[in-house]
């Protein structure tokens, strides 16, 4: 059997609109895909944090969460009539998950007194982006929130602590980290 080959060219972006993944076109520059494009950049950033790291809890933890954000996108990218499609979302048992998680990494982790100057390695370096990446899809979800577009609230939450987590990482990933220090 041959297998046909698809274009990833469907032609919808050279008008400036795009399908959301529940199927209606919207604009390239509406709060849906603005939002879930940044869930994207998150998870290709976290990408190259994986390719980094050296503590295989780190890599693991780090494919978990992009994993999780390909659900995050996907409910991003539904609009709330056709929720009851997806076969996954963030509810109360992912952010139990999440948090669970973190409260293990924090029993290895010291936590610092002050800030941090991210960089005290490439993966710690880039989960550091990751988690300022994080803040921004979570101020996206908020927005989505306000304005009644997406109606999940504990999605804003495990966003919320997804930047926490990334934080914990980081400083797990890096060991002893680098202060800012006054002079």
């Amino acid at each position: 059997m041959t297998r046909q080959k698809i274009s990833i060219t469907t032609k919808t972006g050279d008008t400036g609109e795009t399908r959301l993944f529940s199927g209606e076109l919207v604009a390239k520059h509406s709060s849906r895909p603005d939002a879930y494009g940044d869930v994207d950049e998150l998870v290709s950033i976290l990408g190259i944090a994986r390719c980094h790291c050296e503590k295989p809890l780190t890599r693991d933890s780090v494919l978990e969460i992009q994993r999780q954000l390909f659900i995050v996108g996907s409910e991003l990218a539904t609009t709330g009539a056709k929720l009851d499609r997806l076969p996954q979302r963030i509810d109360a048992d992912r952010l139990r998950q999440l948090e669970e998680r973190m409260s293990a990494l924090e029993a290895e982790v010291e936590i610092p007194s002050g800030f941090i100057v991210p960089g005290g390695s490439l993966a710690a370096g880039h989960l550091d982006l990751a988690r300022t990446v994080a803040r921004r899809c979570e101020r996206q979800v908020s927005a989505l929130l306000d304005d009644e577009t997406i109606d999940n609230s504990t999605l804003l939450v495990w966003m919320n602590r997804l930047s926490d987590y990334l934080y914990l990482l980081a400083r797990f990933e890096e060991g002893e980290p680098t202060m800012v220090k006054e002079e």
